[in-house]
């Protein structure tokens, strides 16, 4: 729960700074004398809900490696490191994407795929996956952040947090600007009862609109899974994966890049997972056949 006030907070944040510059530069006037100018607004919305989603897209591969410490190599570390990079070179050849930069980094049993564009992106393992698993088991794992980035999950999942964005910022101001006429009478411009019912807005449709996003993230799982099963030709090395992390604990990955990563831990708000439940995803594949 920590981690989705943390990420709530953040965005607010973003979403407040970018309110204040894009005051300061004049495109906020979307509050006339006879009510709301919702053409504007809708801009308004737009440019606040996309710009911060975009910003983390672009800065989503520097921002992985600083928060993870993951540590680029080019196989001329070690027989192992020669693997990890020979595996995944194999697996992208399949995607049909171009090679992704291979990294590792010190934790607990985890994985993620990220990057802006699917022919410049980064997949990083943990040294807890790799001292945990087999190779079988660490190239299925692998498969799934390829199936990652061959389906474009990180750009989708970016258009979706700015679409969710836009219309937490413009119904915020909405219900912000009926408040403070209807409750605090205020004939021109806004009151202080305008900023406030849009920060209340903003907290509570951000909560409501993290269940959207995560619900989508969800089901990405299942693609990617299906994914990693069509280029390994059987999903029973995913299938024997999936079960060795049910018996795991799984590192923790900071929230910006969460998303991405191969597990998540099950905590007790299920909507707020990025993650179905490792079982469902075991009998997704295995209904596969």
């Amino acid at each position: 729960m920590k981690r989705v006030i943390l990420f709530l907070v953040t965005n607010l944040a973003v979403m407040l700074v970018l309110s204040v510059v894009l005051s300061v530069l004049g495109v906020n006037q979307f509050i006339a004398a006879d009510g709301l100018n919702i053409g504007t607004l809708v801009v308004f919305s737009g440019v606040v809900g996309f710009t911060g989603a975009f910003i983390s897209l672009l800065m989503s591969k520097p921002m992985a490696k600083w928060s993870t410490g993951a540590q680029v190599i080019d196989g001329s570390e070690s027989a192992d490191a020669r693997w990890l990079v020979d595996t995944v070179s194999r697996l992208a050849n399949k995607a049909n994407v171009a090679m992704p930069e291979v990294a590792v980094y010190e934790g607990e049993p985890n994985a993620f795929a990220t990057g802006a564009f699917r022919n410049s992106s980064l997949v990083a393992v943990s040294t807890g996956l790799l001292q945990s698993m087999t190779r079988e088991e660490v190239e299925a794992v692998l498969a799934h952040e390829v199936a990652h980035v061959a389906n474009g999950d990180m750009v989708t999942m970016t258009l979706i947090q700015g679409v969710v964005n836009t219309f937490v910022v413009f119904i915020a101001r909405v219900v912000g600007f009926v408040v403070d006429r209807a409750v605090f009478k205020t004939e021109r411009g806004v009151g202080p009862g305008y900023m406030v019912t849009v920060i209340v807005c903003e907290i509570v449709f951000g909560i409501l609109a993290s269940i959207i996003v995560a619900w989508f993230s969800r089901q990405r799982e299942f693609r990617a899974d299906a994914g990693a099963a069509s280029y390994l030709g059987t999903p029973r090395p995913m299938v024997s994966a999936l079960r060795r992390l049910g018996g795991l604990e799984p590192g923790e990955l900071p929230k910006a890049i969460q998303a991405a990563g191969i597990a998540d831990k099950a905590g007790f708000m299920a909507l707020f997972s990025s993650h179905p439940p490792i079982e469902a995803r075991i009998a997704a594949l295995e209904s596969r056949g």
